[in-house]
């Protein structure tokens, strides 16, 4: 796929989506439980049927074993830098667990699976998949336990551990549950049908679509302008950091390129919104993890997007 083909899908399902997400917020047929559908639809439906499709077809081998263990070192890397920065830089227990889950949490399932499939196609979205295959628990049984931690702590209160089943046995955990599906029709040797084959492109777009519209309706500019420059070092931890350590880590055991690249890409991905999302559920401080998701996803968009693009294009 030539470079300006891949610029074009990229605005395509990237920035338009974004933009109509924003629009969004300045009408009022649409309210809040409709996006939330949106993102329903895309974690329980979309993103499954994917998994099961292009996890059908890929070829398998021990090295892709590393691949899930790779995707947790994702977390790990800027949580680790953003540990030994926060304390310098704020006081506040809330302000400190808000600073430490954005560097953590970054957009690698709809995003990342976007930037991997239009650049490397249907087994870029595949490998992707892989490396994601443990960052939803990872997520539920340490992110978020983190963040009730950072919340206890601010209020003087001892640290209690939620259960773990309500961890684990969750419907976030279906894209999961597709991969397996995928993974065992790829072992038992049954062929993909083309309709299925022909179903991936579109599911794809449409991922994009139902997954970036309800991140463009939740940016909300109010009261976080004044963090955003606190955060800046965030930038350098997400997009030169972690992307440089995560490829010297999979250079070491993997020799594919294409897995290699793929994992650089996830690497390189901006703060989520589930950043915001795990932020308010445990009342620290949103504006934090607001302005770092605004002000990441601007910097992929502008500057590390089309670096990562001339940068694939020469490997």
């Amino acid at each position: 796929m030539e470079l300006e083909t891949k610029i074009l899908k990229l605005f395509v399902d990237l920035v338009i989506p974004l933009a109509i997400g924003i629009l969004c917020r300045y009408q009022s047929k649409l309210d809040k439980g409709f996006f939330r559908r949106l993102i329903l639809i895309n974690i329980c439906v979309i993103y499954p049927v994917l998994s099961v499709l292009t996890l059908w077809v890929l070829s398998l081998n021990y090295a892709l074993l590393w691949l899930p263990i790779i995707g947790i070192l994702l977390f790990i890397i800027p949580g680790i830098a953003a540990y030994f920065r926060v304390n310098s830089k704020f006081q506040s227990e809330l302000d400190k667990g808000s600073y430490i889950l954005s560097a953590m949490l970054s957009n690698t399932t709809s995003l990342g699976g976007l930037c991997a499939y239009i650049l490397f196609g249907e087994v870029g979205f595949a490998f992707a998949q892989m490396v994601v295959m443990l960052q939803n628990v990872f997520m539920f049984m340490y992110c978020f336990p983190l963040a009730q931690y950072y919340y206890q702590k601010s209020i003087g209160e001892n640290f209690s551990k939620q259960s773990l089943s309500s961890l684990i046995i969750n419907r976030t955990q279906l894209p999961v549950v597709g991969m397996a599906i995928g993974l065992i029709l790829n072992f038992t040797g049954f062929v993909r049908p083309l309709v299925a084959e022909q179903m991936v492109d579109p599911l794809v777009h449409l991922g994009a679509w139902t997954a970036l519209i309800p991140i463009g309706y939740a940016i909300d500019t109010a009261g976080m302008r004044k963090y955003y420059s606190r955060i800046l070092d965030l930038i350098p931890i997400k997009f030169i950091l972690t992307p440089v350590v995560a490829y010297l880590l999979a250079s070491l055991v993997l020799t594919d390129k294409i897995i290699v690249n793929t994992i650089v890409v996830l690497a390189a991905m901006p703060t989520a919104i589930n950043t915001v999302i795990a932020v308010q559920l445990h009342k620290l401080n949103v504006d934090i993890a607001t302005a770092a998701f605004v002000l990441t996803t601007a910097v992929f968009i502008v500057i590390e997007l089309p670096v990562l693009l001339v940068w694939m294009s020469f490997r």
